[in-house]
């Protein structure tokens, strides 16, 4: 939990600051690329870090995480420009990418069947917590000391994680020599890579249809097509075949790609909604957000009793109709509609995600023995991931074409009042220097742009009832117990 902590804070703290980073580094056209690269590092070598800890085991790919992530930290909080900032946050997400399938792996390892719902409901309140707590913590350190504390808060909190890890984890794992599947690896990194940068470059950097989007993808569908090819021939391949050829796991990563548009959908334009619609202020808003960061651990913990009665897929079922009816209510709002509307809608949101995260992943664990678990899980959170970057990009691009066409179709009597460019909107409704019609009308556009992206969230909600309904079957063949490979100190064996 406390190197859960490192990941679930870092996106939230670093937004809350970004004002300060860039009146002290300067370089404004690339505060994206502070999350973006952020992200890409991560999800990509996701996978890899799963695959390596069923080969050396989980503590020692756990512990290099932290590592490099803490040593990025470092450096980002030593940050002279933007672009040795981007580099460092390209480091963090480096060692960030270990840490989110490897700790849940262990979890796996530590915990039966029965347990790890509750430890899951355990690791998904530490993301609540972030949640509320880092956005308050960036704030006072951007106002009353620096913004490089953001980054270096990191370091206490990974050495505590460090010395935990150290000193209580132990594993029995068989020392062998292993090898290493470095062309599957350079190309999955490729074209995963190339997938993501495309979909967060795509509708900003450049035109969706333009040339560079169009190599940009291309090259990732290439790499694909060559990953597959090699992984079937390697001895011990980073993405074995059969965990995109087998009903069960293949299904289980589309349903989770599916329940990540979700995630984004909402995290990402719930906020602006609720303060540019409702008048609601940054820390009210961020509440209204907060709900669904409760009600996601709150169910991932009680999912264990559903999962045991009804099975796993069932039990993601009942998430998926949750998460529909958070998109109905979302798709029912209004300019005027009351607080109470989005809050509902949060909650359901949250309680649908918990029970589809968990009872996937724990079900999928549940199917394999330890040398197969990290790769396995691996592949739940980079599909996870996977489905939050095409979400940032499919909702991205449907909020910007209706807010774009609002201002083009801006009555006569405003339209050299307004901006022109979607870009423009916050900065004018932020100057407080509009006349009533003229805010009238923007917050108007903005609820028509926001209105269509809640519609994406009840269509994305209806995609992952639908894949998980066709594509994961119903029973999940759990394997027997097994002797125990992993414990910890105080720790009773598995």
């Amino acid at each position: 939990m406390m190197t859960m902590t490192l990941v679930a804070m870092d996106t939230t703290i670093v937004a809350t600051a970004i004002p300060q980073v860039v009146s002290d580094l300067g370089g404004f056209s690339l505060v994206g690329w502070v999350f973006s690269v952020y992200l890409l590092a991560q999800t990509v070598t996701i996978p890899i870090y799963g695959k390596f800890a069923d080969l050396y085991g989980r503590k020692p790919i756990l512990i290099t995480g932290v590592v490099v992530f803490l040593i990025g930290s470092a450096f980002s909080a030593a940050a002279w420009n933007m672009v040795s900032l981007i580099l460092f946050r390209a480091l963090q997400g480096l060692g960030a990418g270990s840490i989110g399938a490897t700790v849940n792996t262990v979890a796996g390892d530590l915990y039966d069947i029965k347990e790890r719902g509750r430890v899951q409901g355990w690791l998904s309140s530490v993301w609540g917590i972030a949640a509320v707590v880092a956005p308050a913590l960036g704030g006072v350190f951007a106002e009353y000391a620096s913004w490089r504390w953001i980054f270096l808060v990191n370091l206490p909190i990974g050495a505590i994680a460090l010395t935990l890890l150290m000193r209580d984890l132990h594993e029995n794992v068989e020392r062998r020599s292993h090898r290493i599947d470095f062309a599957g690896s350079g190309l999955l990194l490729l074209s995963a890579g190339m997938l993501i940068f495309g979909l967060l470059q795509g509708g900003t950097a450049w035109a969706w249809l333009s040339a560079p989007s169009i190599v940009v993808f291309a090259v990732a569908v290439i790499a694909a097509a060559f990953v597959v090819v090699v992984e079937r021939r390697a001895a011990e391949p980073i993405m074995p075949p059969w965990l995109w050829g087998r009903r069960l796991t293949g299904g289980s990563f589309i349903a989770t790609i599916a329940a990540g548009l979700l995630v984004i959908g909402l995290s990402t334009f719930l906020p602006t909604w609720a303060q540019s619609v409702l008048g609601l202020d940054a820390v009210a808003a961020g509440f209204v957000l907060a709900t669904m960061s409760i009600t996601w651990p709150l169910a991932s913990s009680i999912s264990n009793r559903l999962y045991l009665r009804i099975g796993f897929r069932d039990t993601a079922f009942v998430g998926a109709l949750l998460a529909v009816a958070a998109g109905v209510v979302f798709s029912s709002t209004a300019a005027h509609s009351g607080v109470w509307q989005p809050v509902l809608g949060s909650a359901l949101m949250g309680a649908g995600l918990g029970l589809i995260t968990t009872s996937l992943i724990v079900g999928l664990q549940s199917t394999v023995d330890w040398s197969r678990r990290g790769v396995v899980t691996g592949g739940v959170i980079f599909s996870r991931f996977l489905g939050q970057s095409i979400g940032a990009a499919i909702f991205g691009a449907i909020t910007n074409s209706v807010l774009a066409h609002r201002l083009t179709t801006a009555p006569s009597n405003i339209r050299g009042q307004v901006p022109h460019a979607v870009d423009g909107v916050s900065r004018a409704l932020k100057g407080g220097h509009l006349p009533s019609s003229a805010q009238v009308f923007l917050r108007t556009a903005i609820h028509a742009s926001t209105h269509a992206v809640f519609v994406g969230l009840l269509v994305a909600g209806i995609v992952t009832t639908v894949a998980l309904l066709v594509l994961v079957p119903r029973r999940f063949p759990t394997l027997a117990t097994q002797a125990p490979t992993v414990e910890a100190v105080a720790q009773p064996p598995v």
